[in-house]
């Protein structure tokens, strides 16, 4: 894939990139919960810059998850509705894979925080320009974050901002070192989705959804 648009709105961040021809150009900003508002001029601002129109393109990515559930739903929906309009094929990109690909480590642990005391998890080990899964995405409590072999694994993402102490200690000697202040952007899932062949993408925008992983967005009263 040489040119793809990319979004991602799973944080509170609202952010934008455009691959193309190797280069990656991106606008991003803290949206809090403007995304809806915000994404389609930042699209065709990005657009313009580049000096492309939509029908350039090769496909269409976003930020499949996991994260904020009203986010995911958004950078879907507007994906969709461009792949729809422009017979472009889509693809979901994941957002702790994301995270993983602005590390220059070959071993790469991520947390997102979930709130309500748990984080989404997955491990990445770089083989190629491809990440391979060495521990599927989870949710979990960070104490009982998925245990992994060997040493020289880096840590990053929200979650270990969070509960930096408890996943030190739960990862002991896996650990050499953490990366704070990782959070998705829609950089790497443009330059992820490049790397993607075409039959990866869903030619029909509708079979592209979100991945939640997690089912409720907020602790009952009893168990709070």
């Amino acid at each position: 894939m040489d040119s793809v648009l990319a979004f991602d709105t799973s944080t509170t961040y609202c952010s934008v990139a455009l691959h193309h021809d190797g280069e990656t150009f991106q606008d991003e900003t803290d949206a809090g919960r403007r995304h809806s508002e915000l994404l389609l001029p930042m699209t065709q601002n990005i657009m313009n810059d580049a000096g492309l129109e939509l029908t350039d393109l090769d496909g269409i990515a976003f930020g499949a998850g996991p994260g904020s559930f009203t986010g995911l739903r958004i950078a879907c929906g507007v994906a969709q509705g461009l792949a729809f309009a422009t017979n472009l094929p889509i693809i979901g990109i994941g957002t702790l894979e994301a995270i993983a690909e602005q590390q220059i480590h070959n071993r790469v642990i991520v947390a997102m925080d979930a709130r309500m005391g748990e984080i989404y998890h997955a491990a990445f080990v770089k083989q190629g320009d491809r990440w391979r899964i060495a521990s599927n995405p989870a949710l979990c409590q960070p104490q009982h974050a998925p245990a992994l072999t060997g040493s020289e694994w880096i840590g990053c993402g929200s979650g270990f901002d969070c509960y930096d102490q408890i996943l030190s200690e739960h990862y002991g000697s896996n650990l050499s070192d953490i990366q704070y202040g990782c959070y998705p952007h829609a950089k790497e899932i443009a330059q992820l989705a490049a790397t993607r062949n075409i039959n990866e993408f869903h030619a029909d925008p509708a079979l592209a959804s979100p991945v939640y992983i997690r089912n409720k967005v907020a602790l009952k009263e009893n168990e709070r």
